[in-house]
């Protein structure tokens, strides 16, 4: 299985993938991005998350 990462160098702390899978991201304490449970939504739902990030920082690893 694929595992999501966020590229923290990227991200603009937009919030968007946090609001949209709060299950799989989060906003961490330096304020960016990241994913703190890759297996806690479908792929499916992750990759809209991921499509959806206005600087494409999301990424499957």
């Amino acid at each position: 299985m694929a595992t999501p990462y966020v590229d923290k160098s990227v991200c603009i702390s937009c919030e968007l993938c946090a609001n949209m899978v709060p299950e799989v991201f989060r906003m961490g304490d330096d304020g960016f991005a990241e994913c703190f449970d890759p297996q806690g939504a479908p792929e499916e739902k992750i990759q809209e998350a991921m499509d959806s990030c206005p600087v494409n920082c999301i990424h499957w690893q």
